[in-house]
């Protein structure tokens, strides 16, 4: 289940993607699998990391995948690329949990070619509001959501930069209920009704029923659990790119 839109990325073959907080590697191990590009998922958690690499290796060959992934171990506050290192950047579902979100976004400018495309996706406002108001523990545990953005918010930060905001979507509506039922009974792990409503998104991300399908879509404006906002960075920046392009210590090829 991706959250970003590879539609609005305009990939190419031979072209560098960097997935910044790659989590579980959702998006690196899909777009190694439909595009000739080369991926680099980085992660500040090593067993996200590990797993990540895991779930990747059954689609390492040429039969089952189109391009090339690599992933490692990085803080998104200290890029180890150089200037302008890649012509796509995401960055999906990752600034909600860092106090300074801001930094992370000159990073991300930096190793971002001119030209280049950037993907950045938040949990949208009003299903997240709903979460923090029904659950304090929602947000208030370890490495948990530290702000709520608005899609204002975030998309004058990024414009401030000078890239070129041109596209939006919301995403994954049929998840929101399953978060404000999880944070109603967070004190009830059992719950036999947030158990019945997982198993039921589980079949709909297995099945793909035309059905719930078609209701996503529909509900997405009003209920996307996720926004996702599109940026192109001027073709006229100006960034070193002599450095070659490098793997924190330790990564996973």
């Amino acid at each position: 289940m991706i959250t970003v839109d590879p539609q609005h990325l305009n990939l190419r073959p031979g072209q560098k993607v960097l997935d910044l907080g790659c989590g579980e590697g959702r998006h690196s191990i899909h777009l190694m699998i439909t595009d000739e590009v080369d991926v680099y998922g980085i992660d500040l958690c090593f067993d996200d990391v590990r797993t990540a690499s895991e779930r990747a290796e059954p689609f390492r060959s040429p039969e089952h995948s189109k391009g090339r992934l690599q992933f490692g171990v990085a803080n998104g506050l200290q890029l180890p690329f150089a200037d302008g290192s890649f012509d796509v950047v995401i960055c999906s579902e990752v600034l909600e949990h860092i106090p300074d979100y801001k930094s992370v976004l000159a990073e991300i400018d930096r190793v971002l070619k001119p030209s280049g495309i950037f993907a950045a996706t938040v949990p949208a406002f009003f299903p997240e509001w709903v979460c923090w108001k029904l659950s304090d523990e929602y947000h208030q545990v370890e490495g948990g959501h530290v702000r709520i953005f608005r899609e204002r918010e975030l998309r004058e930060d990024i414009e401030k930069l000078g890239h070129h905001y041109f596209a939006r979507h919301k995403a994954h509506a049929l998840h929101a209920p399953y978060w404000w039922l999880k944070c109603l009974f967070w004190d009830k792990p059992n719950s036999r009704l947030v158990s019945a409503y997982h198993r039921l998104l589980v079949w709909d991300l297995m099945k793909k029923p035309a059905f719930t399908q078609v209701l996503e879509k529909l509900l997405n404006p009003l209920l996307g659990k996720s926004i996702a906002l599109y940026f192109a960075k001027p073709a006229g920046s100006t960034q070193r790119v002599d450095t070659p392009l490098s793997l924190p210590e330790g990564a996973e090829a």
